[in-house]
């Protein structure tokens, strides 16, 4: 009887126990959040009685604040798409690489870091003037010119070193953002140059390619640099327009790739000595396509995150073409293989499609509209393959994961698209050009030709650069691993422990030599490849 009078008080002490929170909260509750904040929550003089002044000031703190918020947010899914390289790049090359791999993937994220700290973001950003959608700060204002045809032509910013006299939230949320986007560059040449790159002359390059190979050119288009002012200039557009980086980002890292694959030379065993070629295929396909879909996720910061304001609407534009281009990129990628090329849909190309279409839609994501960017996708899904081919057989250029095609190539196709395809209902004033961003199919002709001088000056000015890079390294340490540490795979030699510990590589596809009776190649027959040394 005393439990049960017990078990009673228990149970109707814990039933109050949830009611009075409840009955507490009766006189006034709020479960949709309708009436939370009012005049009590602006900062006043006299409490709960702002003035006009300072309701103004709160509201452009909280538009800035917003802002300052959606650019760090869209900035952390960029930093997520370091795990999606890793893995699309690890899964498409052999298992004996897999922690070679992975390793080039993690350290180029600290290396390229401390590198655009030290000095590519003045380098970049250095003259960029007010930062306008975060509070108007205007510290970042020298920019080196030179003058030409009467004109000042900008090189590069001269302000923001360690990011000293930038100490404003605005400066240090822009260089998180833009740091992430340097590391995307950076890390696009690992997967064209993956399976024999000396691991230190990988450290060396991870150092340059933050302070000096990708700034100097993000400077042009993005910092107030001579490209970005060949509107106001020459009456070019609005100049080189690049809205999130199909050039600046993806078709740099495209051309450092293709730059680092040549000279490194072809992986031992990928041309046989009539120049036919050799499939090297991958280790794991699920690895590849679980980070394509960490890619695409990251891609909804990437673009929509160049807006730098989350007040800035255009961002559902953004998102939706971003979508719709990489749809119709892996399409148009799976059946051109499917019915064209292999007469299979390769699983590995599905992928490069999809990014394709991601890439090329990264420049026009916000000037075109919904049907355009569905064929920007499908263009690009075709190109990747057409150019995965010409690197392959053509050029004799090995690229185990197609980073040259689908960087190089479809980023290079994203800015000439938005020449063409942009509609005129964004980007008015942009670059400081009165009226919004037309392309040619819509009465402007000329913007299509800035976009091609921004393709060609990338181009020039990145490969070369690359390659004095890539050349001083071979002469202070050399790029490649010997050919014994390739043939046994890098991932001892060079890092000093397996990938995968407890599986038995399967030696006859890991190392390919020349082909044999059944087209593969076999181990009996004498490597062939090994560098351009």
């Amino acid at each position: 009887m005393r439990r049960k009078i017990g078990s009673w008080i228990f149970l109707g002490l814990l039933v109050l126990g949830f009611a009075l929170p409840a009955i507490a909260l009766a006189a006034n509750p709020d479960p949709g959040g309708a009436n939370t904040g009012s005049a009590i929550d602006v900062p006043a003089a006299k409490p709960g009685e702002p003035t006009m002044a300072e309701l103004a000031n709160a509201v452009g703190h909280n538009k800035v604040s917003i802002n300052v918020v959606w650019t760090l947010i869209t900035g952390f899914l960029v930093m997520f798409m370091q795990a999606g390289f890793a893995m699309v790049e690890t899964g498409l090359t052999r298992a004996k690489n897999v922690a070679h791999t992975m390793a080039m993937n993690f350290m180029i994220y600290p290396l390229g870091m401390l590198g655009f700290y030290l000095c590519g973001f003045a380098f970049m950003f250095g003259g960029l003037g007010a930062i306008g959608t975060m509070g108007g700060f205007d510290g970042l204002n020298q920019e080196f010119t030179v003058q030409l045809f009467g004109k000042s032509f900008g090189l590069f910013g001269t302000k923001g070193f360690l990011l000293s006299g930038g100490y404003d939230v605005a400066v240090f949320t822009l260089f998180l953002f833009q740091m992430v986007f340097m590391d995307t560059t950076a890390t696009i040449p690992t997967g064209a140059c993956a399976e024999r790159w000396k691991y230190s002359a990988f450290f060396l390059y991870g150092c340059a390619v933050g302070t000096i190979i990708y700034p100097i050119y993000g400077n042009w288009v993005w910092g107030g640099g001579w490209l970005s002012q060949l509107g106001k200039n020459f009456g070019l557009g609005h100049g080189h327009v690049d809205f999130a980086g199909s050039s600046v980002v993806h078709m740099c890292g495209g051309v450092i790739g293709l730059v680092g694959a040549w000279v490194l030379g072809p992986r031992i065993g990928k041309y046989n000595r009539d120049g036919s070629h050799n499939a090297i295929p991958g280790h794991s396909i699920p690895m590849a396509i679980i980070g394509t879909f960490i890619l695409a996720f990251g891609w909804f910061g990437f673009n929509p995150g160049s807006t730098l304001a989350g007040t800035d609407l255009r961002i559902a534009v953004v998102a939706t073409n971003t979508m719709l281009a990489s749809a119709t990129g892996a399409v148009a990628a799976t059946l051109w293989m499917w019915w064209i090329r292999s007469k299979s849909p390769d699983p590995s190309m599905m992928c490069n499609g999809m990014l394709a279409g991601l890439v090329a839609i990264t420049a026009p994501c916000a000037f075109v509209n919904s049907g355009s960017a569905c064929i920007i996708g499908l263009i690009a899904g075709v190109l990747v393959v057409e150019s995965a081919f010409l690197v392959e057989r053509a050029l004799k250029i090995d690229d185990p994961v197609g980073a040259i095609s689908v960087h190089g190539t479809c980023g290079a196709w994203g800015v000439l698209s938005l020449g063409l395809f942009a509609d005129g209902t964004y980007g008015d004033g942009w670059n400081g050009v009165a009226g919004t961003v037309k392309g040619l199919f819509y009465g402007d002709a000329s913007q299509f030709t800035a976009e091609c001088v921004g393709v060609l000056a990338n181009f020039v000015y990145v490969g070369l650069i690359s390659l004095i890079v890539f050349k001083l390294i071979e002469l202070a340490i050399g790029n490649r691993v010997s050919p014994a540490a390739e043939v046994e795979g890098l991932d001892i030699p060079e890092m000093g422990v397996p990938g995968y510990v407890g599986i038995k590589l399967d030696k006859f596809s890991e190392t390919p030599f020349s082909k044999g009776p059944n087209g593969l190649g076999t181990e009996k027959e004498e490597p062939v490849g090994g560098g351009r040394r």
